[in-house]
């Protein structure tokens, strides 16, 4: 989970997202509309009966933060919550799993703030179950099918590997950068991110407001990512002054065809 903001428990009961899967949130900075959903959203999980330990990811200040509502509130949690506190102006590696890799992005906001880049690691190749079948190729040798090795039947026939596996697919890449303003620092960090989410609060004919506190326009989000050569952009945390979004994205089409407008519930492929 990325931010936390007040309505996140309803959002994943609506959209049907489990609890009990949830196992690292990210914060970007220590704003109401990305933190204040934390301490409900404990809760839940320990009436839940959570037992695997929490991990929250964000800048410093967030344990100060959650312990005197955690000591008043949650004296007796059913499971640990470990707190990684990180830098927000390094680019750095945070958490290292077998599939992914993930990093920090400096953002440009009025308190500390980071982005955060998911890489995922390239996967093992797709064994041909038709081909292992022909060949009648024991179990114990597929791993190393996978890792490349080629396959000599009892006659001595090599079976090259490449008729034996199909590639897997390439590695993605998702950048998330909110709350920002205009930061063109970001740029090498997100280069060629299959999914970059951008923050876009203003229209450009708000670019002097957006600069003054720190945000973006939906020009300037569009910029980012046509510079960066991404694939998709994704704009969102819109001004409560626009009704309508329309404009925003019309104005981020301008610059990067590839943009969509974030809403409520919205699910993307990549």
């Amino acid at each position: 989970m990325i931010d936390c903001g007040e309505s996140t428990q309803t959002q994943m009961r609506k959209s049907r997202i489990s609890f009990s899967g949830l196992k690292h949130i990210f914060i970007s900075h220590l704003h109401g509309d990305h933190c204040f959903g934390l301490p409900g959203l404990i809760s839940t999980l320990g009436m839940l009966g959570r037992s695997g330990d929490l991990y929250i990811h964000a800048p410093s200040g967030i344990e100060e933060f959650l312990r005197p509502i955690l000591t008043l509130f949650n004296k007796e949690l059913p499971y640990k919550i470990q707190f990684n506190t990180i830098d927000p102006y390094s680019h750095s590696l945070i958490l290292d799993d077998r599939s992914l890799e993930i990093y920090t992005i400096p953002l440009k906001h009025r308190v500390p703030c980071c982005g955060y880049l998911f890489v995922e690691k390239q996967s093992e190749p797709h064994l041909i179950k038709e081909t292992l079948d022909f060949y009648q190729i024991p179990l114990r040798m597929r791993p190393g099918i996978k890792q490349g090795a080629d396959f000599i039947t009892e006659d001595g026939t090599v079976v090259p590997n490449k008729y034996l596996v199909r590639p897997a697919n390439p590695p993605r890449r998702y950048a998330y950068c909110s709350d920002t303003a205009y930061s063109e620092s970001i740029i090498p960090l997100i280069e060629g991110a299959d999914l970059l989410y951008h923050e876009a609060t203003f229209a450009e004919t708000e670019a002097k407001r957006a600069k003054e506190t720190f945000h973006s326009t939906a020009r300037q989000a569009a910029e980012i990512a046509r510079r960066a050569q991404v694939k998709k952009l994704v704009i969102g945390h819109y001004s409560a002054r626009y009704e309508n979004i329309t404009p925003l994205l019309q104005e981020a089409r301008e610059i990067f065809p590839e943009t969509v407008s974030a809403n409520e519930g919205m699910k993307l492929s990549i």
